[in-house]
């Protein structure tokens, strides 16, 4: 088994060393300085294996040398142990089987946030804040919150047996969930805001996002939709097709997505609109920040450049490199970067990665991204359609920039602590709330204080200190939130905290000139319309011929 492992183990090095081993059908000759540096490698990894001071596995020698490697190139090329490789194509694909909740570690417990309407969780009745103690009798105290979600998903029509205790209940409940197919939605929410404004949240970019945008803005079109709020805040990419499919909902017939650049001649791709949806014809505005990234900049940097809307947030990640997945040998996959990304004013949307522990580390604050990128070069200036400025070389700059709301150490603390969400729960399971409508009673700041006390996350004297009106109102809007969001589901919840979202009332206000700007891009897509019939009419001569 051990040799078994060893031969396995150097090729799936030397898969990844040229790059996957396979360029469409042809495999790829190693040079005779190839063989050499190969058959030193062979022999490092043996005596290795064989001397070392104490036990290690070819496996383990052989995926540290793959991951040092790796590191020689860029902060995006890696590779996947099969299963992580798994992993990564379940969370592409746009369904998978399971109960349908959406769970976390509260205070070092499986705890479900929300049950998936529809699906067989909600069905049984599941609620958020329970608590999932065991999953097929195995207590899950000691299981990270992966292996819990990897014991709960299943094959289809499959039973997994669990145990949920519930404040309020003097007995766990027994429940034995029949897996069902669960759709994984990167259009998280879909709402209007008001009568006239539309609010969509785009997670990521899987399989199904680009039809989960165009059913999403069909529904709110009929809805009254006049305006819409894109949030990409914390959106870190996923499929460049994706990608390029929902930014076809936004942009013009024939105008440019993306382009990729890179070393070998088939990286140079342009992408481009097409003409099978409808214009949307309503201002935009796009919420970014900085854990807004690749698929997600592709987006933003394409409705900015096309002057289709506002870009409003914070600064973005940086993250502009191509990665084209090779599948390996024994289950494996290497994630190896191809090419660049630039958005169609021919920004580069990679941010500088000389430094891994400064890229990794970065502070979008330290610097104006305006004024300089990398080690101190100018920024770039580049001009949108309209002719406005925009910054190149590391993410999309927004056109309105906006931080977010600072939480104080003691909030922050509260919030590490899950104190509004298990407060929220205890609350729920003593009051019933049958109404949307529900409002906090005046008193809700002073028991949840309480609270606090009661379960010794603070004293009065802390209280006294760090509790202003500021943090009473944030505290009271949490609450509020998780409350609706027992009750009512995961818009409920967001409702309640959008009206204290700093960067989305001020992206609300922001409209009036995201108008002015569809007005201005209007204008100039009529003149050039009628520059292409002036070009293509006909013209008419006299008698003469003159």
């Amino acid at each position: 088994m051990s040799k078994l492992w060893k031969r396995a183990a150097i090729s799936l090095f030397v898969l990844a060393l040229i790059g996957g081993g396979l360029v469409g059908d042809r495999v790829l000759a190693l040079t005779d300085d190839a063989r050499d540096t190969l058959r030193t490698y062979t022999d490092l990894v043996t005596v290795a294996h064989d001397r070392y001071g104490a036990e290690v596995s070819y496996k383990d020698l052989v995926y540290a040398s793959i991951q040092g490697m790796l590191r020689r190139l860029d902060p995006h090329t890696s590779f996947l142990p099969p299963k992580a490789y798994t992993g990564m194509r379940e969370r592409q694909q746009s369904s998978f089987y399971g109960l349908g909740i959406l769970v976390g570690v509260r205070n070092g417990q499986l705890t479900v946030i929300s049950p998936i309407e529809g699906t067989p969780a909600s069905r049984l009745g599941m609620r958020a804040g329970d608590i999932i103690s065991t999953i097929e009798g195995e207590s899950t105290e000691s299981m990270t919150l992966d292996e819990a979600v990897d014991r709960l998903k299943g094959p289809k029509d499959t039973q997994v047996n669990i145990t949920i205790a519930r404040r309020g209940l003097a007995e766990p409940l027994q429940l034995a969930v029949t897996r069902a197919e669960i759709p994984q939605t990167t259009v998280r929410l879909a709402y209007m805001l008001d009568e006239e404004t539309a609010y969509v949240q785009i997670s990521d970019f899987g399989r199904g996002t680009g039809r989960e945008v165009k059913e999403a803005l069909d529904t709110l079109r009929t809805a009254g939709m006049k305006r819409l709020l894109v949030d990409l805040r914390n959106n870190g990419g996923g499929l460049l097709d994706q990608a390029i499919e929902v930014a076809d909902q936004f942009l013009g017939d024939g105008s440019k997505i993306v382009e990729t650049r890179g070393r070998t001649r088939d990286s140079f791709q342009s992408y481009r609109a097409s003409d099978k949806y409808d214009e949307l014809e309503v201002p935009v505005i796009m919420l970014v920040n900085r854990g807004t990234a690749s698929a997600a900049e592709i987006l933003s940097g394409a409705v900015q450049d096309h002057d289709i809307g506002l870009v409003v947030g914070t600064p973005t990640w940086g993250k502009g490199l191509v990665q084209t997945v090779y599948s390996l040998s024994y289950g494996a996959g290497l994630a190896l970067t191809t090419a660049k990304y630039y958005t169609p004013s021919g920004r580069l949307i990679q941010r500088d990665y000389t430094s891994f522990f400064d890229y990794y580390n970065y502070d979008p604050t330290a610097e104006d991204p305006r004024q300089a990128v990398g080690e101190g070069d100018p920024a770039e200036i580049f001009r949108t359609d309209l002719g406005r400025e925009v910054y190149g070389g590391g993410g999309i700059t927004p056109d309105v920039e906006i931080e977010p709301t600072d939480f104080t150490p003691f909030q922050q603390y509260l919030f590490a602590r899950s104190t509004f969400f298990a407060f929220a729960v205890d609350y729920a399971s003593r009051q019933q709330v049958s109404d949307d409508t529900w409002q906090p009673p005046e008193d809700l700041a002073d028991a949840f204080e309480q609270w606090l006390i009661d379960e010794e996350f603070a004293t009065r004297e802390q209280l006294d200190e760090e509790m202003d009106d500021v943090g009473r109102e944030l505290s009271v809007r949490q609450i509020h939130a998780e409350i609706m969001n027992s009750a009512f589901g995961q818009e409920a919840r967001h409702r309640v905290l959008a009206r204290g979202d700093v960067q989305v009332q001020r992206a609300l206000e922001l409209f009036g000139e995201a108008g002015e700007l569809l007005a201005r891009r209007q204008q100039l897509d009529e003149a050039e319309r009628q520059q292409a019939r002036n070009t293509l009419a006909p013209t008419t001569s006299n008698a003469d011929g003159s």
